[in-house]
């Protein structure tokens, strides 16, 4: 059965939204190869509406040159949406109605593992349905301060447990959770 594994860059305040912003200082080849070992255990990726739709405004746009832009063409996505009415990036799935049921089915395929990059809303739901796998976090040693969270205040405790840890020399800790058993 395959896993669902979301990869997060995460401050420590709990800031997901616009690493882009802050998280530079800290990418170094630990996280690179991190992000490398995560991306090479999966076969296709999992996002969310508005990820898909930063991620289709550029990626189709880039040519083999640029890194990772195969790997993000080519892969098969599937797109968690209400409000999409199609997905036209290459190798798009559109994935409505019941989301849960449909998950479920994809997980019963053969394959590798199925990565969410971003999404943090996708990743909320999936963690309170029992579909998420594993969370993967990136936290940086940074406050942000301001932006959009992983858990707000409103969701209920969620119980996980650590899988792994690692230290990279920029203070980053790579964690790996999943959902606690009982």
């Amino acid at each position: 059965m395959r896993k669902i594994v979301s990869g997060l860059f995460i401050s420590l305040d709990g800031v997901v939204e616009a690493p882009g912003e802050w998280h530079f200082p800290y990418f170094n080849e630990e996280m690179g190869q991190a992000v490398d070992r995560q991306m090479a255990a999966s076969d296709a990726m999992l996002l969310g509406r508005v990820t898909y739709e930063e991620f289709a405004a550029y990626w189709p746009r880039q040519s083999s040159d640029v890194e990772l832009a195969d790997f993000m063409n080519t892969t098969p996505k599937y797109v968690v949406s209400n409000t999409l009415n199609a997905v036209d990036w290459q190798n798009s799935t559109l994935i409505s109605g019941d989301v849960a049921a449909q998950l479920a089915e994809l997980k019963r395929q053969p394959g590798k593992q199925i990565n969410i990059t971003g999404s943090g809303t996708l990743v909320r739901s999936l963690l309170r349905d029992g579909l998420l796998d594993e969370l993967v976090l990136l936290v940086h040693p940074i406050v942000v301060g301001k932006g959009k969270r992983l858990f707000p205040e409103e969701d209920g405790p969620i119980p996980l447990e650590l899988v792994s840890s690692e230290t990279f020399t920029t203070g980053v800790l790579c964690l790996t959770y999943r959902k606690a058993e009982g």
